[in-house]
């Protein structure tokens, strides 16, 4: 192969894949997150929030004109319409900006963060999909922990996702994070090793 492994890197929300990618990215592995050039998209002047506000309106925006992301996540969370709205402005972009970035990289692999990757037409651009597991309630109490969500809306975002079944059923390699970090870091020393002999 004339360019680096494309390793898809995917769970559900609070699974901890930015842990493991900060781990690859420990062994100087390319990282692309494909949640890191969402938020670039939306930053002030960028068409892509221009398109928000024409669809949403000012209340899911701050008094400063940044994208209020609390109240944009209550509203695409609630209506299954307004979110396909919101992925319809905002994922052709990303698919973009994360294949052009994937092309300018180099390097045995690298690996590339999308979350909803198993909904996703980036599936077909991967060689292999590395699925970070926890079971559901480890999600929901990291969710609730670290995002100050209610448990019913932190509940509504874990069903709007694909579920766990979903995911290990697309997974070429898993790595379980239950929040043993040693035992993620020798998963991740593994698969390193693993791809650099692919």
């Amino acid at each position: 192969m004339d360019r680096p492994l494309r390793i898809g890197l995917t769970g559900g929300i609070a699974s901890g894949k930015s842990t493991v990618a900060e781990l690859f990215a420990g062994h100087d592995v390319p990282i692309i997150d494909t949640d890191v050039i969402a938020r670039e998209l939306v930053q002030p002047g960028k068409p892509a929030l221009d398109e928000i506000r024409a669809a949403f309106g000012d209340e899911v925006f701050d008094a400063q004109g940044q994208l209020d992301r609390a109240s944009m996540r209550e509203v695409v969370f609630s209506d299954a319409s307004r979110r396909a709205e919101l992925e319809s402005i905002l994922h052709p972009r990303i698919r973009a900006e994360a294949i052009a970035r994937s092309s300018a990289t180099d390097g045995p692999y690298q690996i590339i963060v999308v979350p909803l990757l198993v909904e996703s037409p980036m599936r077909q651009f991967m060689d292999r999909v590395l699925v970070v597991d926890c079971d559901e309630e480890t999600q929901l109490s990291r969710l609730l922990a670290r995002d100050s969500e209610n448990e019913d809306q932190a509940r509504r975002i874990l069903a709007a996702q694909a579920s766990r079944a979903d995911r290990l059923g697309v997974a070429d390699d898993v790595i379980t994070n239950d929040g043993d970090l040693s035992n993620t870091r020798q998963q991740v020393d593994a698969l390193h090793a693993k791809y650099l002999s692919q």
